[in-house]
């Protein structure tokens, strides 16, 4: 009887476990569409493509929303998406390929390759392997140096040349530290093993034979392709179309632009050991070395309670999820956020692409599909992160409104107007100009490595100006400049911490 007993209890316990699962997964088939489109008019998205990669097979591949606002084209499966930071998965697999083909050990010393590759500590540019690079341990802080990099003018030899100058916050291989200059050095690492560019060998070596027929490696192709989506952002509250950035300076660390059509190519290779059907065109130890923790980032704690660990491995932010392994990037560029998720133990993966970079969706969105999957408790992540979202932009808008009505008090500057013009330098950046400004006591900022940016600046009393860069990625803030003796000897410069999270000091030329 007692056996009896226990095998009705068993049976009760995995007919609730089966039932929630059931009642889950029709999350996916039956609530999937009206939750996407709910939440792209909670967080303003123009247009969103979706992939679910389950068991081999596309469960889900659609797209949703317009590729521009104010048009009525609308997003497809095959509509291009930059994926900024997601590129680097592709960057880590190339080398790890190279590996894998006995072209070079991603324990080589990336002098081995790029002779001319320094870091101010001599001692750790000499010491660097090219892991050091894939996983962002080389002691700088994140994204620092981006200000110089992001959306300029250098190409990618000078961005080498100009990382040897960025003073490293941290001992070298001490903490984890971001670094998009590191990726694109060891992009160029590529050329100096096969003789091809990275673009060419993604291209030869990854695109075609996947199949990813309509991805493209560097943003300058972008604008030329037919179906594509154009980036949005929020300027003044107001969902704003902007210019697509261009980042082939730093192409190997955030350039590639793709659909979730060839998206789902990729996930489904990397979720078969490498293999399309029966073709192996990723060496699965290429896969596996992408995989292997090396740096640690730090503790995740969940909305939901639970917690974890996330390490970098290459190219990849590996976590633990309740219970579950999760392979995982996200990728933020100007007017666009991205994710890419796999969880290998379940065959899982899961794609998401947004034309805003001002949206969570890309987050919340995978999470929640990720407790579908799993028979977790539904959390509402979508409903949470909106909720905080909303709460944060009313404390921005209040900061700037504050701001704006500093300014059309039309306070005076402590000293002349022009002496605040003039040349300035800073040793990683290079040169900025400030020149008076239409009218009154308004200034103007040309920069040396952003031809195409300015800043104004409009005087909120004393030293101090409120910034506006024609750039709304690199938003707003307020410059502060440095006065000895009634003479103005610098200025302290902050782009938005989307760019670079520190401030860059810049000496004034006499």
């Amino acid at each position: 009887m007692k056996k009896l007993h226990l095998l009705l209890c068993l049976l009760a316990a995995t007919f609730v476990v089966n039932a929630q699962k059931i009642d889950r997964a029709r999350f996916i088939t039956d609530s999937l569409d009206s939750y996407i489109n709910k939440a792209l008019t909670d967080w303003r998205i123009p247009g969103a493509a979706v992939c679910i990669v389950k068991d081999g097979k596309v469960v889900l591949m659609k797209g949703y929303g317009i590729k521009e606002l104010g048009l009525p084209n609308k997003v497809d499966v095959n509509t291009l998406f930059m994926i900024g930071s997601n590129t680097k998965a592709f960057t880590a697999t190339a080398l790890a390929m190279l590996q894998a083909e006995k072209k070079l050990s991603l324990d080589d010393r990336v002098t081995k390759y790029i002779p001319e590759f320094k870091l101010d500590n001599a001692a750790a540019g000499q010491q660097a392997i090219i892991k050091d690079l894939l996983c962002h341990r080389l002691g700088f802080k994140t994204f620092q140096g981006d200000f110089t990099f992001y959306n300029s003018n250098l190409i990618r030899h000078e961005i080498i040349e100009k990382l040897g100058k960025m003073k490293a916050t941290y001992p070298f291989r001490t903490t984890w530290g971001y670094t998009n200059a590191a990726f694109l050095t060891a992009g160029e690492i590529v050329p100096r093993a096969t003789g091809k560019q990275w673009e060419v060998y993604l291209k030869e070596n990854i695109f075609s034979p996947l199949g990813m027929n309509s991805t493209l490696a560097l943003t300058a192709d972008m604008p030329k392709a037919i179906n594509r989506t154009v980036p949005h952002t929020l300027v003044d509250g107001r969902l704003t179309a902007i210019p697509y950035a261009q980042l082939d300076g730093l192409a190997p660390a955030g350039a590639i632009s793709s659909s979730v059509s060839d998206m789902s190519k990729w996930v489904m290779a990397l979720l078969d050991n490498g293999k399309i059907g029966n073709k192996q065109v990723i060496p699965a130890a290429a896969i596996a070395a992408t995989r292997q923790p090396m740096d640690v980032v730090g503790n995740a704690n969940y909305l939901n309670g639970d917690t974890g660990f996330e390490i970098y491995g290459l190219g990849w932010f590996l976590e633990d999820y309740c219970g579950q392994r999760i392979v995982e990037h996200t990728g933020g560029v100007s007017g666009y956020v991205s994710s890419v998720t796999l969880i290998p133990k379940e065959r899982l993966g899961i794609v998401i692409l947004t034309n805003t970079d001002q949206n969570e969706l890309y987050e919340t969105l995978r999470r929640d599909i990720i407790d579908a999957y799993l028979g977790n408790k539904n959390y509402h992540y979508n409903d949470k992160f909106l909720a905080n979202n909303r709460a944060t932009m009313a404390r921005m808008q209040a900061i700037d409104k504050q701001m704006r009505d500093s300014t059309l008090l039309n306070l005076k500057p402590q000293l002349s107007i022009n002496k605040y013009t003039g040349k300035y330098y800073n040793d990683l950046y290079g040169n900025l100009e400030i020149a008076r400004g239409e009218e009154g006591n308004q200034l103007e900022a040309r920069f040396e490595h952003h031809p195409k940016m300015y800043a104004k600046l409009l005087p909120l009393g004393g030293n101090r100006f409120q910034v506006t860069f024609s750039d709304p990625t690199f938003g707003k803030a307020v410059f502060p400049f440095f006065v000895k003796d009634g003479k103005v000897t610098g200025i302290r410069v902050k782009v938005a911490d989307f760019v670079e999270r520190d401030p860059y000091d810049f000496k004034k030329i006499d």
